[in-house]
């Protein structure tokens, strides 16, 4: 066991607004979302449509994030509505504002629309004797403010104060919980399943579970070095955390140096293999038509196929020419998912995702390559871009004629009804 003595013991807040979403979509309507179903969905026009949110009521009935507009039971007393976005944002920066009240603008971190941290070592004592006392007047003025319920963990780092929202703050009376270093084998180690610790998938799960660690008390103490061997970084980063030391400040924010552009899809049902792949090639014509609008060209493909029960296949691939071209992209991403995916199985989520950008300038002759043939085709593609921005995504369409030679062109259509 590590001595905390030598690891800085600071005070973190995790804090989280209970059921955000539909919190405030109920009070929108004048709702107490303590008490009343509602559920909000990206399309209530849509059967196939994503349940965002629920208030817990609803969940008690078997709805919650992710399920489908057609799961959800046909009763008087449950409400169905669009999202307010607009409102979203206002209440969470309504929320982030009494924060700032307390702390200054670096000792507070934003970690999604509805979850924050903050550090409130150096500030507590100005407003109450104690941190929990501190959380609880926090809490009181947001429900003043705004109605929203939050759920506040406290940490001596950001690790133990996100875990402590999540496992313990969440669910009890008070909606506060405090774990220090003390707490760490009788709190941290007992945890399972492993996916249930914030940074495991069910992918890293699994892995894990094969060398028979199936608690963070077991990755605590297995051998780091396998884990490091097995895992590389990540498995010394899980080691760390697995024993409730996490050295990151909230005052050192994370700075994107490769950034992507990525798009997923819950698909409404379970899909065969060939279905999947169909949705895969419409999210990559989206993420490369986003590639051109920023005249640039990705170099490094990630895609994924989750399947419908549990586990999924990944796939990373750097491209010697870098392309901004659907066909490219996707003969690549098909290559590799013909070989790893199973083609009995169902599939249940799809994701692409583009990093590692240069400008098309910037680009470097190929002299494999018919460069003619390259700059035709992508002069094409932007065509179609900008008439779809015009017209509407699926008004037009590339199709491919052969001459009688056998030579192949791209050529435009658009659809009956509307005109240029």
């Amino acid at each position: 066991m590590y001595d905390y003595n030598l690891v800085e013991e600071r005070d973190v807040l995790c804090i989280d607004q209970k059921s955000f979403f539909a919190s405030v979509s109920c009070i929108q309507k004048g709702l107490d979302p303590m008490t009343e179903k509602l559920a909000v969905v990206a399309d209530t026009k849509r059967q196939g449509s994503v349940v965002l949110a629920a208030t817990g009521p609803l969940k008690a009935l078997g709805i919650k994030t992710g399920s489908r507009l057609f799961e959800i039971p046909h009763r008087n007393d449950i409400y169905i509505i669009n999202p307010s976005m607009r409102k979203y944002l206002e209440v969470s920066i309504a929320i982030s504002k009494i924060a700032l009240q307390y702390i200054a603008p670096e000792d507070l971190h934003q970690y999604s629309i509805d979850e924050f941290f903050m550090d409130v070592t150096n500030s507590y004592h100005r407003f109450s004797s104690t941190v929990p006392s501190f959380c609880q007047k926090l809490q009181m003025e947001i429900k003043e403010a705004t109605g929203i319920n939050c759920s506040i963990g406290i940490g001596s780092n950001m690790l133990l104060s996100k875990i402590a929202m999540d496992i313990e703050a969440k669910h009890n009376d008070s909606l506060i919980a405090e774990w220090r270093y003390q707490d760490v084998p009788k709190k941290l180690w007992p945890i399972q399943p492993l996916s249930k610790f914030w940074g495991i998938s069910r992918r890293t799960e699994a892995k894990l579970n094969k060398r028979g660690i199936f608690t963070v008390g077991d990755l605590a103490h297995y051998p780091h070095a396998y884990l490091k061997r097995d895992l590389g970084v990540i498995g010394i980063d899980l080691h760390l955390h697995a024993n409730g030391i996490d050295q990151s400040r909230v005052r050192d924010k994370y700075k994107v140096m490769n950034p992507s552009i990525c798009k997923s899809q819950i698909l409404m049902r379970d899909y065969r293999y060939s279905e999947a792949k169909v949705v895969m090639r419409e999210l990559i014509e989206d993420v490369a038509s986003r590639v051109r609008g920023r005249n640039q060209l990705a170099k490094t493909i990630h895609f994924s196929f989750g399947y419908s029960d549990e586990g999924s296949i990944s796939k990373q691939y750097t491209l010697e020419d870098p392309t901004n071209l659907e066909d490219n992209m996707y003969k690549v991403v098909e290559r590799f998912a013909d070989k790893l995916c199973d083609h009995h199985a169902l599939f249940r989520t799809v994701s692409i995702s583009l990093t590692q950008f240069i400008d098309e300038k910037d680009r470097q002759l190929n002299l494999f390559i018919d460069e003619y043939e390259r700059k035709r085709n992508e002069k094409l593609a932007k065509t179609i871009d900008a008439l779809h921005r015009k017209f509407g995504r699926g008004i037009v369409s590339k199709a491919v004629s052969y001459t009688e030679a056998g030579t192949k062109h791209g050529r435009l259509g658009l659809m009956a009804g509307h005109k240029m």
